[in-house]
């Protein structure tokens, strides 16, 4: 029975996608629900399934090509096949006789002896013919200093040279590696970055303020508890959860930073739905966590645990990635130690967080070493004065410095 394998539903608001990769070719076997092709949109991508065992008889849309919900892109011949039929012993044989007679027949000289346009120069000049020069570069190359060498020997004792008169050469011209460049079209996924990143700036009144964090107590609470936790919820007490709830907690008592702008309207949004930037094979992705002032830390790390494996391994649906009221990066990882994080439009403001260093610092008329973090929050100005920002930051700072208040909630 023939099947058509056809591009599936695509997500809402999405038209197209491009055929990024076959994992298989004409002629194989597939088995049912087995990946056949991923399929890259906007913001994720899609893996198309086998709908049943068989043969893929034909491939109709190569890689790269751009595709719509519905259209035809391999031919499946379903049913069990079995294996290609090993060689037969005689087959074997011969088989191998022929390997044997192309190793043990003479190289051929691939044709005329190569020279860059200085050797070439420098043996016409001379009256020299490549062929009377044994070249000692890659591959048998001639360079100048074979020629020079030979001119210099006696096997070059009979040669005429030419009327003209020796010229000084270009020592700037040498042999070397070759400098290449390598072109390749933007992911989709990354265009689409591209897309977003430039859109934010051009149409966000962006500014970003900063403040420092001592994380002593958060370090120390989570050093006391983090094996507990783990035991007892099955997941790890990350540094994310602290900074997640505290900014919800900034984020109730300032409303407006949970907000977006919607042509000339605010739009204040009464839950908080809260975006964390994660790296992937394929390209920056936030997926959001909903509901995040109902989560326990426990919650919310088994959640953050599981999205982020999703977009790691390709299989992150639409519905993770949008909807967000704030968005949070963490550039520590890779060791960043301040930057100015771009809005994830249409929210009004984003955290970035960066490494945790030790450095010195005046704590009751002493000089200590503390854990300290640079915080900064980019804001739109256009709804968000400067002091909300500000005030926004601190109040984030004061929650992560002493974290009973994320128990009381104060």
């Amino acid at each position: 029975m023939t099947i058509e394998i056809k591009v599936p539903p695509l997500p809402e608001s999405v038209t197209d996608a491009t055929l990024v990769g076959w994992h298989k070719k004409a002629g194989e076997t597939v088995a049912r629900d087995e990946n056949l092709v991923d399929l890259e949109t906007d913001k994720v991508v899609l893996e198309v399934p086998a709908p049943a065992s068989g043969t893929i008889a034909r491939i109709v849309v190569e890689d790269g090509a751009t595709v719509v919900a519905g259209d035809v892109i391999a031919i499946l011949e379903e049913g069990e096949v079995a294996a290609a039929a090993a060689p037969t012993e005689a087959e074997a044989e011969q088989e191998e006789k022929q390997e044997e007679k192309k190793e043990a027949a003479p190289q051929q000289s691939s044709g005329p002896v190569k020279t860059s346009p200085a050797v070439r120069r420098l043996l016409d000049e001379h009256d020299l013919d490549a062929t009377m020069v044994t070249g000692t570069g890659k591959d048998g190359r001639l360079t100048k200093a074979d020629v020079m060498a030979f001119l210099k020997s006696d096997d070059s004792s009979n040669v005429t040279p030419g009327d003209s008169a020796p010229v000084a050469y270009d020592e700037a011209v040498v042999e070397g590696p070759a400098r290449t460049e390598q072109r390749v079209p933007m992911t989709r996924l990354r265009a689409r970055i591209a897309e977003r990143l430039i859109d934010a700036q051009q149409t966000a009144a962006m500014l970003t303020t900063f403040n420092e964090v001592d994380l002593t107590e958060v370090m120390a609470l989570r050093s006391r508890y983090r094996d507990a936790f783990e035991k007892k919820h099955g997941v790890r007490l990350g540094f994310m959860s602290f900074f997640t709830m505290a900014a919800v907690e900034a984020l109730k008592k300032f409303p407006v930073v949970n907000a977006s702008v919607e042509g000339s309207d605010i739009v204040y949004h009464n839950y908080y739905d809260i975006g964390i930037a994660v790296s992937s094979d394929r390209g920056l992705m936030v997926p959001v966590i909903r509901d995040v002032d109902q989560m326990s830390f426990a919650d919310f790390e088994t959640e953050l645990t599981a999205v982020a494996k999703r977009a790691q391994d390709g299989t992150i649906s639409m519905e993770d990635l949008t909807g967000g009221t704030f968005t949070i990066t963490n550039g520590g990882i890779f060791g960043s130690m301040m930057s100015t994080p771009i809005l994830n439009q249409p929210q009004s403001a984003i955290l970035g967080m960066h490494s945790i260093q030790q450095r010195p610092m005046v704590v009751d008329g002493e000089i200590v070493a503390r854990p300290m973090m640079y915080l900064a929050v980019t804001y739109d100005h256009r709804i968000i004065d400067g002091k909300e920002a500000v005030q926004f930051l601190v109040t984030i700072k004061e929650q992560l410095e002493d974290p009973s208040r994320l128990l009381l909630q104060v």
